[in-house]
């Protein structure tokens, strides 16, 4: 059920990313770059879906989401969690059990049949909603869920990613736009940072990684990527 205990952020930070790299959930590579669905070149992956396989790294993750919101935004300002399709969903099931709360789950478009729903589950008009996802890059996924959790008439002024990419300027501006609090437990550099402390790299590896960090759309350009998102 609720989890009370507050374990420092820096502290979470770390542990979240440490936990990553010991299943494999993370990946380096600049010399052959990922392609990554917007057309961008990435020397750096990661697939979050992997820590439900892992039911102590699991457990301790959504501890540390449950602490997280808890600190920043209270502990009664939710009626209810929302997972986005698919990768969200078992979070939101998962966090909803840690914080007491009912769980419903947003598809990426109505199903096209049956009563055409969007939203599925029980959200009574007016509830406060929590939607989660494993990670958000720039917050375009994530409001698409918002904003059908909203068009069905609840209220959506908290979002939370387990792992946010945090390179992305646009990002921290739809968010304020879009009214959203965005929360997360660990980001890009947290995993950078366990990288060189337990050397998985050699430092050319690590420098790419950083210059892509600092300047992700430079470095896609010169890796044969795009150079803006449209």
């Amino acid at each position: 059920m609720t989890q009370t205990t507050f374990t420092d952020p820096a502290v979470m930070a770390e542990l979240v990313a440490k936990m990553l790299w010991e299943i494999k959930a993370v990946h380096f590579n600049a010399a052959e770059p990922y392609k990554l669905s917007s057309g961008m070149r990435s020397p750096v992956y990661i697939d979050c879906r992997k820590l439900l396989s892992y039911p102590r790294v699991r457990s301790a993750v959504m501890d540390f989401a449950a602490a997280t919101l808890m600190r920043n935004a209270g502990f009664e300002q939710f009626d209810c969690i929302a997972g986005g399709e698919t990768a969200g969903i078992p979070f939101a099931a998962l966090l909803a059990d840690r914080l007491g709360l009912p769980m419903i789950y947003v598809r990426k478009a109505p199903k096209g049949h049956g009563r055409n729903a969007q939203i599925e589950g029980n959200m009574p008009e007016g509830s406060r909603v929590l939607v989660i996802e494993d990670l958000t890059t720039a917050g375009g996924s994530m409001f698409k869920f918002i904003e059908a959790v909203r068009a069905a008439g609840g209220i959506v002024d908290h979002g939370i990613a387990l792992f946010f990419y945090g390179i992305f300027p646009e990002a921290e501006q739809r968010f304020e736009d879009g009214k959203v609090k965005l929360h997360y437990i660990a980001t890009w550099r947290n995993v950078l940072a366990v990288a060189r402390e337990q050397m998985l790299f050699d430092e050319k590896t690590l420098s790419e990684v950083e210059a892509f960090l600092d300047a992700p759309l430079d470095w896609s350009g010169r890796n044969g990527g795009v150079s803006s998102l449209g």
